[in-house]
């Protein structure tokens, strides 16, 4: 099995990744940092999490963290991108949990070049599941 980075810090933390030496996962890999005690996340709820995004190896491109507020999307219903619903739906809310999302669960061959993810970068976030709804 492929390693995926380590994560700094612990829940309610800006995280810094440290990357192994190996390339990233050809599929979705999750790891959770830090489990939660709360109800498992359902698919067709509003989620609440924080943050921290960025490409294999590369730059940090989005957080939550530095902006000081959480985002609320909608999870498992095909709004965000496949490797969040995947990855999210099931865990327990209060989870901290590390996602490897590869380029066809993430943002496919064209990427967000403004965003400076191009089309086959791997995406990798820590999520810290604040709640659902």
């Amino acid at each position: 099995m492929t390693a995926l980075p380590t994560a700094s810090g612990s829940f309610g933390d800006k995280p810094t990744l440290t990357f192994p030496d190996s390339s990233a996962p050809a599929e979705l890999a999750v790891e959770v940092l830090s489990a939660g005690d709360g109800p498992l996340v359902e698919a067709g709820q509003t989620i609440d999490v924080n943050y921290y995004g960025q490409v294999w190896n590369g730059s940090m491109f989005d957080n939550s963290y530095d902006r000081g507020s959480s985002i609320q999307f909608p999870i498992g219903v095909g709004t965000v991108i496949a490797g969040w619903d995947n990855s999210l739906v099931g865990q327990p809310i209060g989870s901290r949990v590390l996602v490897s999302i590869p380029p066809h669960e993430g943002y496919g061959p064209n990427g967000v070049p403004q965003a400076g993810i191009g089309g086959d970068d791997t995406l990798v976030f820590v999520v810290d599941i604040l709640g659902a709804s």
